[in-house]
């Protein structure tokens, strides 16, 4: 039975923050269809390396089937809110383009479209625990964080994927 023919459709969950690989193995273990995309990160603590899987998109599952309701009563502690995609054909067409990204196995960096003006904090490298400003985006997966000292500024070019948000 195609997608179509079906009463089964994609939507998008929203989780509680970190809860995005616990809703899958609730899902999994439920036989109940789902996607959530992952990429490797390695990593080095205490010079041992370590290698974890991330959501591509952050606090977010993508559900297949016909009662979005059910896997909030699965998981209720896992579920924020289950919202529906309107165009079902183009969310299959762009989820089907990560998913061919991450099967060639090419080195992803997950954007978080941080915005001028956004509070982040270094997460690695020399400059991790450091607080600042982005105050511009450059060539698309560059930073520019403003970090104050003093009452002055200083700025530094730093890749994206070092910063979380504050």
């Amino acid at each position: 039975e195609s997608q179509q023919d079906s009463d089964h459709r994609w939507f998008v969950v929203y989780t509680r923050s970190r809860h995005e690989k616990a809703l899958a193995r609730h899902l999994y273990a439920n036989s109940l269809s789902f996607y959530l995309p992952l990429v490797q990160k390695v990593q080095f603590i205490r010079g041992r390396k370590v290698r974890s899987y991330l959501p591509v998109f952050s606090s977010y599952l993508f559900y297949f089937g016909e009662a979005p309701d059910d896997i909030a009563k699965l998981a209720p502690y896992c579920v924020s809110r289950v919202l529906p995609i309107a165009d079902q054909q183009k969310f299959l067409s762009e989820i089907q383009c990560i998913h061919s990204l991450l099967d060639a196995g090419i080195a992803l960096t997950i954007e978080a479209r941080l915005a001028p003006g956004r509070k982040v904090r270094v997460k690695s490298g020399v400059l991790q625990g450091l607080e600042g400003t982005i105050i511009r985006r450059k060539n698309g997966n560059r930073l520019l964080i403003a970090v104050s000292y003093l009452q002055q500024g200083v700025s530094v070019e730093i890749s994206d994927f070092m910063v979380e948000t504050i």
